[in-house]
C-alpha cells in the first residue's frame, strides 16, 4: 500500500493539472480524464473510516448516453432505417457473443482487438467485433442463398479510445449487405448509392466515397514484386495511408515487413493515383498492371460499376483510389470508404466522362461508412464450402454521432428529448380526478399526453414545464370549463387560448400537432 502522504502529495498535484486544464479551456474529454485520475487517487486514500472508496465511472471507451444525445441518435438512426428499408432491406439480430473459433481468424491483424470471455463451463467464447462475420455464420447455419438484411447492434473492441473522434470499446454499428448470386457490380453500386443517400441525408457537410478492388491491390503488390505471403500484411500497411505520410508507411513496409525498397517505390506510384473510369481504363493499358489478370479483372468491374453509378447519379462525390486498402482479411473484390471532408476544401470536379478528378486534396475529417465484397467469408463456415456472394457496407453510426451532437451544440438548438402533444392542467385546486379523467381519454384515443403528479399543482408551474419540455400545447381546466363541457387550449408559444368542446378536443390536438 502506498504511504497516504504520498498518495496526498499525488491528489495535490493532479488537483493542479485538472485546474490549469480548467483555466486553460482545454477540451471536455481531455479534463474528464484528469478528474477520473484524481477521483481514483482520491478512492486510494479511502474515507475516514480507512475503507476503499468506490469510484463512479463507466469503463474505459465506453459512454452513458442522456436524453438529449438519445434525441439526436434516435433521430440519425430513423434516417437510416428509413434508407434501408426504401431500398428493401429485411432486419436480423444475432447473440452479442459468438463462438471464439467462429470470430478467430477472420480480423488479420486486427485479430488482437476481440474481447475473449472467461470459460463459463465449456464453451470458450467472445464479445463480436463486427455484425459482418456473425452474418456469414448465419447464412451458413441456415443455408440461406441470398437475402438483403440490415442490423443495427453494439460491437466491442478492445481498442485504444479516442472518444473525441468517436472511437469507442463498445460502439453501434449499422449494417446493410445483400447475399447471392447476382450479375457483377448491380449489388455493389446500390450499396454506394445507400451511402450517398444516407449521409446527404444527414446533412453532415461534404464527403467522398473512395473504392478500389482488392484484385486490384494483390495484382499491384504481385507486379510490384511483393511476395506472396506477404500480400495481406503490407495490405495492413497500405491501409494506414489515411493517418499516416507516405515515408512512414514506406519505413513500415521496409524497415517491420521486410519489403525491398525497390518493391516499396514501385507500390508508392501507384497508390498516389486517383480519378474515375478514365484511371481504370489508363491502368488496363498500364504495361505493368496488366500483366496481372487479377488485376486486370478487377479494373473491368471498377469501370462497370461507375457507368452504373452515374446512371444512379452520385459520380460527384465517387473516386477511384488506388491507397484504399482495408484491413480486414475477408474482402475479396470491390472495397469502399467513405470520408466526410472539411468545409471551405476545393469540391471533386467533374472529369469529361462524369468520374471525378480531384483538383485539389481534400482535408480529411475520418472515415464515416466503409465495406466491400467478401465472397468467401460464408464459405468458412459452410462444411461443403459452399460460397455465398456477399457485399455490404456498415455506417460508422458512433463518428456520425459526435458530429451531429457538436452541430447541435454549436448552433445552440434546442433538442426536444420526449414528444409530449399536450399537458393536462388545471388552473384551481381539487381538480386532480378531472384532469386524470381527461388525460386517459386522451391516452385512449392515442395522445401522446403529460399530467402533473400533484394534487393542486400552481397553474404558473404546469405552465413553466411546458415551457422547459417544448410541450406545445396544455389543456387547461377550472369550473367553469367542467360546467360549460369544454376545455381551454392555449398555444404555449404565443399563449393565445381558445375554448374548444370537451368531444373536438382530440381533433384539435391532432390537427395542431400533425
Amino acid at each position: 500500500m502506498e504511504d497516504k502522504a504520498q498518495i496526498q502529495e499525488a491528489i495535490k498535484s493532479q488537483g493542479e493539472v485538472v485546474r490549469k486544464l480548467k483555466t486553460e479551456k482545454a477540451s471536455k474529454d481531455q479534463i474528464d480524464e484528469e478528474v477520473a485520475k484524481l477521483l481514483q487517487l482520491k478512492a486510494k486514500l479511502g474515507g475516514d473510516d480507512g475503507k476503499h472508496q468506490f469510484v463512479l465511472k463507466t469503463p474505459k471507451g465506453t459512454r452513458d448516453y442522456n436524453p438529449k444525445q438519445m434525441a439526436i441518435r434516435e433521430k440519425v438512426f430513423n434516417t437510416i432505417v428509413h434508407c434501408f428499408k426504401r431500398h428493401g432491406a429485411e432486419t436480423i439480430d444475432t447473440p452479442v457473443f459468438e463462438l471464439k473459433e467462429t470470430l478467430t481468424g477472420k480480423y488479420g491483424e486486427d485479430s488482437k482487438l476481440i474481447y475473449d470471455l472467461k470459460d463459463q463451463g465449456g464453451e470458450l467464447l467472445s464479445l463480436r467485433y463486427d455484425l459482418t462475420v456473425p452474418f456469414a455464420r448465419y447464412l451458413a447455419m441456415n443455408k440461406i442463398t441470398n437475402i438483403k438484411r440490415y442490423h443495427i447492434a453494439k460491437v466491442y473492441r478492445r481498442d485504444n479510445p479516442a472518444m473525441t473522434r468517436g472511437r469507442y470499446r463498445e460502439f453501434y454499428q449499422c449494417d446493410f449487405d445483400i447475399a447471392g448470386q447476382y450479375d457483377a457490380m448491380i449489388p455493389d453500386a446500390e450499396c454506394l448509392k445507400i451511402v450517398y443517400e444516407i449521409l446527404s441525408e444527414l446533412g453532415l457537410g461534404d464527403f467522398r466515397i473512395k473504392v478500389n478492388d482488392r484484385r486490384i491491390l494483390d495484382g499491384m503488390f504481385a507486379v510490384c514484386g511483393v511476395p506472396d505471403d506477404k500480400f495481406r500484411t503490407i495490405c495492413s500497411t497500405v491501409d494506414k495511408l489515411d493517418k499516416m505520410p507516405w515515408d512512414d508507411v514506406k519505413k513500415e513496409m521496409v524497415n517491420e515487413k521486410g519489403l525491398s525498397e525497390e518493391a516499396a517505390d514501385q507500390i508508392g506510384a501507384y497508390v498516389s493515383m486517383q480519378g474515375g473510369m478514365d484511371l481504370a481504363e489508363r491502368l488496363l493499358q498500364d504495361p505493368k498492371m496488366s500483366q496481372s489478370k487479377q488485376a486486370c479483372a478487377g479494373l473491368t468491374d471498377i469501370k462497370l460499376l461507375f457507368s452504373y453509378l452515374q446512371l444512379f447519379q452520385i459520380t460527384d462525390k465517387v473516386v477511384f483510389d488506388l491507397s484504399l486498402a482495408r484491413g480486414l482479411d475477408y474482402y475479396t473484390g470491390i472495397i469502399y470508404e467513405a470520408l466526410l471532408t472539411q468545409a471551405g476544401v476545393a469540391p471533386v470536379v467533374e472529369a469529361q466522362n462524369g468520374a471525378p478528378g480531384s483538383t485539389e486534396e481534400s482535408v480529411s475529417v475520418g472515415s464515416v461508412a466503409g465495406g466491400g465484397r467478401y465472397d468467401g467469408l460464408v464459405g468458412m463456415f459452410d462444411p461443403k464450402g459452399r460460397k455465398v456472394p456477399c457485399v455490404g457496407v456498415s455506417i460508422g453510426i458512433e463518428r456520425i454521432f459526435s458530429i451531429m451532437e457538436q452541430k447541435a451544440e454549436a448552433c445552440a438548438e434546442k433538442v426536444r428529448t420526449t414528444e409530449v402533444q399536450i399537458m393536462v392542467a388545471s388552473a384551481q385546486k381539487n381538480l386532480l380526478e378531472e384532469r386524470l379523467k381527461l388525460v386517459t381519454e386522451l391516452w385512449n384515443a392515442g395522445i401522446k399526453a403529460e399530467v402533473m403528479y400533484k394534487k393542486n399543482p400552481k397553474l404558473l408551474s404546469q405552465l413553466q414545464h411546458c415551457e422547459e419540455s417544448g410541450i406545445p400545447l396544455v389543456a387547461i381546466l377550472g369550473e367553469q370549463e367542467l360546467k360549460d363541457g369544454v376545455v381551454k387550449l392555449r398555444v404555449v408559444a404565443n399563449r393565445e387560448e381558445v375554448d374548444i368542446s370537451r368531444g373536438d378536443l382530440v381533433e384539435e390536438v391532432r390537427r395542431r400537432t400533425s
